[in-house]
């Protein structure tokens, strides 16, 4: 069984790629990475496919179609992980937003100290965001506080995209079930586990905003986020049946 894995969703990072690769495989720890690719048209995959070459047996990527959605990548990214039995799996974004040095915390709450989900949180020592506009950190801190407020879920980073899942709780979530694909998706992931009792941990990091690259957040994934939690709070969670 292999221990664990970075799943990054990319479209259009060639700014980005290579550096936050590089960064994940210089850390004390190893990490293997998988590039969930939705066929930029910038060349991201092209600079992935000359890191493979450097890095056969730690560097992987799957290539889709086109831009199918944050959700539909990760899942994606967490059956390709449960088929090749990773023990920890681990969303990280492209753009160094999430620092990789913090892989190695999120890594020690599930290992050592038994949480079965560890959150990257802005928001559970004082608000830590770097680069963004006023407007945009108090529309992300009210957006968790409304959450937890429809949900009753007790994490202060509800849309957290930074995060180690234990093999075992990913195996207990039927994938079929989960709807969203923006923001919302990391919300219905959280409140899934939350609702299947398992435990949640939050580890505090710090939010840098990309410096490189363009964001995908746009008004028609924040809409989603907020009118799926009405749903999410009326949905019932069910564990994955097994064989």
């Amino acid at each position: 069984m292999k221990d664990s894995l970075v799943v990054i969703p990319t479209y259009n990072e060639k700014e980005n790629i290579e550096r936050i690769i590089r960064k994940v495989f210089s850390l004390e720890k190893e990490f293997d990475v998988l590039i969930v690719e939705d066929n930029s048209p910038d060349g991201t995959a092209d600079i992935v496919r000359k890191l493979m070459a450097e890095f056969p047996d730690r560097l992987f990527m799957e290539e889709r179609k086109g831009k199918l959605g944050l959700g539909t990548a990760y899942i994606h990214g967490f059956k390709w992980a449960l088929q090749r039995e990773y023990k920890f799996i681990f969303e990280m974004d492209a753009d160094f937003s999430h620092n990789p040095d913090d892989l190695l915390k999120l890594y020690d709450a599930c290992s050592n100290k038994g949480a079965d989900l560890s959150i990257g949180s802005r928001y559970i020592k004082g608000v830590n965001v770097v680069n963004w506009p006023m407007g945009r950190v108090l529309m992300s801190y009210f957006a968790s506080y409304y959450v937890r407020m429809i949900t009753r879920m007790k994490i202060m980073d509800t849309t957290a995209g930074f995060k180690c899942y234990t093999r075992r709780l990913l195996e207990t979530i039927d994938f079929s079930r989960i709807k969203f694909t923006g923001y919302a998706f990391q919300i219905e992931m959280k409140y899934t586990a939350w609702k299947l009792g398992f435990k949640i941990t939050e580890v505090p990091i710090i939010f840098t905003d990309r410096t490189e690259g363009q964001s995908k957040m746009s008004r028609g994934i924040f809409k989603e986020a907020i009118l799926g939690v009405i749903q999410l709070r009326f949905k019932r969670i069910k564990a994955k049946k097994t064989a």
